[in-house]
């Protein structure tokens, strides 16, 4: 990749400022930077519209194999009464969950995105588990598991958080997955675990091992059920008796929307910088046409 001879920081409160950054340039640049860069690079952008638009340029520019992660924004409202779509829940878990083990590899958030707080650190690792061929499984078991991971029980599996039991065979669409999983029983024995096509049901490639990480960014067990409660009434001075939102998640349900309850679940959240790994020394932010770049 052919490199210009720009500045880059070169130590803790160094900024440089890159002008005439038109079209596809910032792209190329960022990439370009974080290719020469050994550590991790975070891009800031404006909104969320320069970050899909980024992500795609970076990813166009990306010659040597660099990891390219987003964290979109829920694209919802605060307390809209419906959730953000699944595929977007399913891609800032996988985000979560990627961060911390990463060396390098670039990370493209919209500001207002980056402002927003998220599950504690240890929430995505304390809540994931494995699934592989000769494994012994309780399909009850398996259920109530997914349930507290978050995943909705359906007939077809289609989108991503969805998982149907169906005697000795069980579908389910893990979050950060491209494509959904069929386990195929052989007694309590996981006996085939496939990828299948969602619109045709068809299997695809036969596979040994998936990861199941939660399908949604807080616990929804009785314990986080029980917790939301007890915070819900210390914080809203109403009559919880009368909250459409409060009463669903007592009977176990989600209220669309919930999402922007996430800090009730928690004791304590997080941030996505705290996600970051350590190695994470600058950031690239875009002004206009001008783009910044720092070290942390």
């Amino acid at each position: 990749m052919l490199q210009f001879d720009y500045p880059l920081p070169k130590g803790s409160g160094d900024r440089k400022l890159i002008g005439q950054v038109h079209g596809c340039a910032a792209g190329y640049i960022i990439t370009d930077a974080a290719q020469r860069y050994d550590g991790f690079t975070l891009v800031i952008c404006n909104d969320t519209n320069q970050a899909n638009r980024l992500h795609d340029e970076v990813t166009f520019f990306n010659s040597d194999g660099l990891e390219i992660l987003s964290f979109p924004d829920w694209e919802t409202l605060p307390y809209d009464t419906f959730s953000p779509h699944q595929d977007i829940i399913s891609e800032r878990i996988s985000t979560l969950n990627k961060l911390p083990g990463l060396k390098k590899g670039v990370l493209i958030v919209p500001l207002s995105t980056l402002m927003h707080r998220t599950a504690p650190a240890d929430f995505i690792a304390a809540n994931c588990f494995d699934l592989k061929i000769e494994d012994t499984i309780n399909p009850d078991r398996l259920r109530k598991q997914l349930t507290d991971a978050g995943y909705h029980a359906v007939e077809t599996v289609l989108e991503h958080g969805e998982y149907a039991i169906r005697g000795s065979i069980i579908d389910l669409f893990p979050t950060g997955s491209d494509y959904p999983f069929r386990i195929e029983l052989f007694d309590d024995e996981i006996e085939t675990l496939r990828t299948f096509d969602p619109e045709s049901q068809r299997s695809i490639q036969q596979i040994k091992q998936i990861k199941l990480l939660p399908a949604k960014e807080f616990p929804f067990d009785s314990r986080a059920i029980s917790g939301f409660k007890s915070r819900w009434r210390e914080r809203f001075d109403v009559d919880y008796r009368q909250c459409p939102v409060y009463k669903n998640i007592s009977d176990g349900l989600t209220s669309p929307g919930i999402e922007y309850y996430l800090p009730l679940f928690f004791e304590e959240c997080s941030s996505l910088f705290s996600a970051l790994p350590d190695n994470t020394r600058y950031s690239l932010k875009i002004l206009s046409s001008k783009l910044q770049s720092n070290f942390r």
